[in-house]
C-alpha cells in the first residue's frame, strides 16, 4: 500500500459519514414523532387547558380552574358512569380473555381446513359495529329477542335487557366479545407457534396429557403475551363507547335511568347535549387518569409476575 492510501486508510471519516452513522437513525423515525406531537401531544395539552375553562362553543370562555373537575368528581352521574364502565369492562374482559385463548389452544391443533377457521375468528373483528349492534338489539330485544324466546322455552321469565343494569351489561359485555374474542384468540395463537414443539414432545413421553401440557407448558409460556393482551383489553374497555351507543339506538344518556351510559358516552353528552365542552375535556382528562391507574396496576401485576418466574 502506497503512504497516500495508507493516508486515506486512516483517514476519520468525513461530516457526511458521521451523519449517515450517527443522525440518519433520528432522522427516519422523526416523521412519526412529528405527527405525534401535532395529532397527539397538542390535542393532549389543549383539551388540558379548555378543561380549565367554562368553555362553550357559542358562548363566552371564562377562566375557572379545576371547577370542571370538582363537578365530576361530585357528581352522581359521572360516577354512575364510572361504575357502568368498570362493570361492563370485568364482565366482558374476564370471559373474552379465557374464551380466546382456549381457542387459540383448539386452533393450534393439527385439524383440516385450519387456515379457514382462522381467517373465520376474524370476521367478527372485520363487521361494521352498526351491523353488530342492529343483530344484537334484536337477538336481545324484550319481546321478540331470541334470548327472551330461549329463556321462555326453559320456563324462564323474559328479561328487560335495556331497561335493567346488569342485564344490559351482560348484553353489551355479549357484543364486545363477539367482536374481539377472535382478534384476541389470533394474538395468542402467534405466540403459542413460537413454543418449541420439544417442550410438549418431552412432557409426552413423560405421560402428561394434553390437558396438563396446556398448563404446565402453554399457560406459563403465553405469560408476557397474556399480560399485553390484558392491557389492551383494559384499554378498550375504559373507553367503551361504540357498542353501548348503538345499543342505545343513539342515545348519549345510556337509557332512562343511565343503566349502561359509559365515561366515554358521558363525555360526548356533556359536549353535545349540554355545550359545555370545558366539562366533557375535563371528563376526558379524568378518563386518562383512570387508565393511567389501570396502566399502572397493570406493570405492578407484569412486574410480580417476572418475579414468580
Amino acid at each position: 500500500m502506497t503512504p497516500k492510501a495508507a493516508h486515506g486508510a486512516n483517514r476519520r471519516p468525513g461530516i457526511r459519514a458521521r451523519f449517515d452513522l450517527k443522525a440518519m437513525p433520528y432522522l427516519l423515525i422523526s416523521p412519526y414523532f412529528l405527527l405525534f406531537a401535532v395529532f397527539g401531544l397538542f390535542p393532549l395539552g389543549f383539551t388540558l387547558w379548555v378543561s380549565l375553562h367554562s368553555w362553550r362553543l357559542a358562548g363566552d370562555k371564562e377562566f375557572i380552574g379545576f371547577d370542571n373537575y370538582g363537578f365530576l368528581l361530585t357528581n352522581a352521574g359521572f360516577w354512575n358512569a364510572t361504575g357502568n364502565t368498570l362493570g361492563m369492562f370485568v364482565m366482558a374482559t374476564i370471559p373474552q380473555l379465557v374464551l380466546a385463548i382456549l381457542l387459540a389452544n383448539a386452533l393450534n391443533k393439527r385439524m383440516r381446513g385450519r387456515l379457514l377457521y382462522r381467517m373465520g375468528i376474524l370476521l367478527p373483528m372485520v363487521t361494521s359495529v352498526v351491523a353488530v349492534a342492529i343483530v344484537f338489539s334484536q337477538l336481545f330485544s324484550p319481546q321478540y329477542g331470541m334470548v327472551n324466546w330461549l329463556l321462555e322455552t326453559v320456563g324462564l321469565d323474559p328479561v328487560q335487557w335495556q331497561s335493567e343494569k346488569l342485564p344490559s351489561w351482560l348484553a353489551i359485555s355479549a357484543m364486545v366479545d363477539w367482536r374481539w374474542t377472535g382478534y384476541n384468540a389470533i394474538i395468542f395463537l402467534a405466540a403459542m407457534q413460537t413454543i418449541p414443539r420439544d417442550l410438549y414432545e418431552a412432557a409426552a413421553i413423560d405421560g402428561a396429557s394434553p390437558r396438563r401440557q396446556f398448563w404446565q407448558i402453554t399457560v406459563p409460556q403465553l405469560r408476557p403475551v397474556i399480560i399485553f393482551v390484558v392491557f389492551i383489553s383494559t384499554m378498550g374497555g375504559m373507553m367503551l363507547f361504540a357498542e353501548p351507543l348503538m345499543f342505545g339506538s343513539g342515545r348519549y344518556d345510556g337509557g332512562a335511568a343511565g343503566q349502561f351510559q359509559t365515561i366515554g358516552l358521558y363525555i360526548i353528552q356533556a359536549f353535545r347535549e349540554r355545550n359545555n365542552y370545558g366539562l366533557a375535556a375535563a371528563a376526558a382528562w379524568l378518563l386518562f387518569m383512570f387508565i393511567l391507574i389501570v396502566a399502572a396496576v397493570n406493570y405492578l401485576f407484569t412486574n410480580r409476575i417476572r418475579g414468580d418466574r
